[in-house]
């Protein structure tokens, strides 16, 4: 009887000269049909384009004859960027890049392995594979989902997510959790929450937090490096790529907003000119990532030591120059919430052009919107991120348009990405229309930002419908299991659940589009640091807006009044009485 052979996927960037022996395949629907076909194994190595130690299994481990022979002679090598296909990468993002997954014929899995593997551990994995093919200790076993059926996180889970929080937090070092350390966005936004309603101990957990992260800024050139080693913030990985450059941005603009820190202001500009300067095309959309490695493989610790005229000499590490619309999505909101937080009007600007680039180039026949430039596949984090940006853009223009294509692509979310098998709860992270092999899979940040902005959906319009949407998603986020499985960073769910729990902070302005005094107002309402608010802004002369839930008074001058918990304030027309009403409604409960 003939032997197995095995067929191995490696996410990796373009061939090099070290493993260009290899033939590489591409992912594709009936992969396991022609692997089942012709009895062969399925080995999946994810990497990033940007990542160093995915340059160094490709130069070493690749590279490796035996390594190679073993390949050619038992292997299928099938080779995609991670940043490229979501469903793959969420599915074994726990693994890292690269990781290693083995599969039977039938698709199911037999091996997972994280990291870098040395030749020698590659050889005897691949002959122990051939000897034994069946499942290891490190396949998890697959567990029944236990939904919550409320849509909020019980007493008991909020009270255990807020003692996590409080104790995987380094005091020493600020940040959550030891070995790399990084900006956990959630947990910092949840704590800057948490000391605008006058919590002291969050706040030192927020401040210390960030400012220790400053170190991971790039002194020459601005930009995020992605983490530091060591269990410290100055050993830093080199690469560069949107989710931190935007979600960090974001973050700045936030802590800023709320401290007046000219120091957090810096971080966020030094963000900005590094996107410009390096992951921004001609048209204004926003690229992927830049490398860690000037030289694939090799450590450039030397190389980022050097100023600007000496990096330039040696030459730039790669641009990823993909066009993604989730890193589009990240970065405009992270631009966003620093016009709103500065009213600089080059932000929005920047914010707006890579939107409207968006639109025109990755919207897709029958809803929705298309991760790159293929016209099959969808997934979920493309369209939960850009409904948040939508959302964004409409809180920062107060222009209708931004709220009405939010409201068109949540129309496309549901049908496509609800799982057959778990009906009552959660989104899966791929268009389940779409494809044979695909996996139920639910991704924890892309569900928490699903509830988030569709309950904002819903106070914005009052249409019962987001809300639901919202409960499908915390439903998944408060099933026994889930809120484990992410250790430290589980400040989403707090986000989240306060978010369902509690209306927004509601500023309603009433005036004449374009008038000076109003806009003056906005821009107060926008500059305050709540990241959950609601800014309404009418003629009173003109026809209401459907959501309208409260009979204003007539006005002669551009008046604001703030809502919330079921009362409204006196009208205020002087931005000095908006900012202490706004103050007073966001302070200690």
């Amino acid at each position: 009887m003939q032997k197995p052979l095995l067929v191995i996927f490696a996410c990796m960037m373009p061939l090099i000269a070290s493993a260009e022996s290899l033939k590489w395949e591409s992912w594709t629907d009936d992969l396991f049909v022609k692997a089942k076909k012709e009895q062969r194994f399925v080995i999946l190595d994810l990497e990033a384009v940007w990542c160093h130690w995915c340059h160094v299994m490709d130069e070493k481990t690749y590279a490796n004859e035996k390594v190679q022979k073993l390949l050619h002679d038992q292997y299928v090598t099938v080779r995609v960027d991670q940043d490229s296909r979501p469903d793959l990468s969420n599915r074994y993002e726990d693994y890292g890049w690269p990781a290693t997954v083995i599969f039977a014929p039938d698709g199911s899995e037999i091996v997972r392995r994280r990291g870098y593997i040395p030749p020698e551990e590659m050889i005897s994995l691949l002959e122990a594979i051939k000897a034994d093919p069946s499942p290891g200790p490190s396949i998890p076993k697959v567990t029944k989902l236990i939904v919550n059926e409320t849509g909020t996180l019980s007493e008991k889970q909020r009270a255990d997510i807020e003692e996590t929080l409080k104790d995987r937090y380094d005091e020493a070092n600020g940040g959550w959790g030891i070995g790399q350390k990084f900006l956990d966005w959630e947990n910092t936004e949840w704590s800057l929450r948490r000391a605008l309603q006058g919590d002291q101990e969050a706040e030192k957990r927020a401040r210390k937090t960030i400012v220790n992260e400053r170190k991971l800024l790039d002194p020459i050139w601005g930009g995020m490096y992605q983490y530091s080693t060591d269990n410290d913030w100055d050993h830093p990985h080199f690469e560069k790529i949107m989710s931190v450059q935007a979600e960090n941005l974001r973050i700045a603009a936030l802590a800023f907003a709320q401290w007046h820190d000219e120091k957090d202001l810096h971080t966020s500009q030094e963000i900005v000119r590094y996107v410009r300067m390096f992951l921004t095309s001609p048209e204004g959309a926003f690229y992927t990532s830049q490398d860690a490695d000037l030289v694939q493989g090799e450590h450039s610790g030397e190389y980022f030591a050097l100023d600007d005229a000496g990096r330039r000499a040696k030459g730039l590490p790669r641009v990823d120059t993909h066009i993604y619309t989730r890193e589009n999505a990240w970065m405009i909101c992270g631009l966003t919430a620093l016009y709103d937080a500065t009213g600089d009007e080059s932000y929005l600007i920047d914010a707006k052009r890579s939107a409207d680039w968006i639109l025109h180039n990755r919207t897709r026949t029958g809803g929705g919107f298309a991760h790159g430039e293929e016209e099959g596949a969808r997934f979920f984090g493309d369209q939960v991120y850009l409904l948040r940006a939508m959302l964004a853009l409409h809180t920062s223009t107060a222009d209708q348009v931004w709220l009405e294509r939010a409201e068109h692509l949540a129309a496309s979310i549901q049908p496509r990405f609800v799982s057959r098998k778990t009906p009552l709860a959660g989104f899966t992270t791929m268009n389940t229309n779409v494809t044979s092999t695909e996996h139920a899979v639910f991704q924890v940040d892309e569900n928490v930002a699903l509830c988030r902005a569709a309950n904002h959906l819903f106070q914005l319009t009052g249409k019962v419908g987001y809300r639901q949407m919202a409960v499908r998603a915390m439903r998944y986020l408060a099933a026994a299991g889930v809120v484990e499985s992410r250790y430290s960073m589980v400040g989403g769910f707090l986000l989240a659940d306060d978010e369902m729990r509690h209306p927004p902070l509601h500023v309603t302005l009433l005036s004449r589009a374009g008038d000076a005094e109003a806009t003056k107002l906005y821009q107060v309402a926008l500059q305050h640091p709540s990241t959950y608010k609601r800014l309404d802004w009418f003629d009173p002369a003109g026809p209401k807006p459907a959501n309208l839930d409260v009979d204003f008074p007539a006005v002669k001058k551009a008046t604001a009044f703030v809502c919330g918990e079921g009362s409204c304030s006196a009208p205020v027309t002087e931005v000095a009485d908006l900012q202490r009403l706004l103050m007073k409604s966001s302070g200690p409960k």
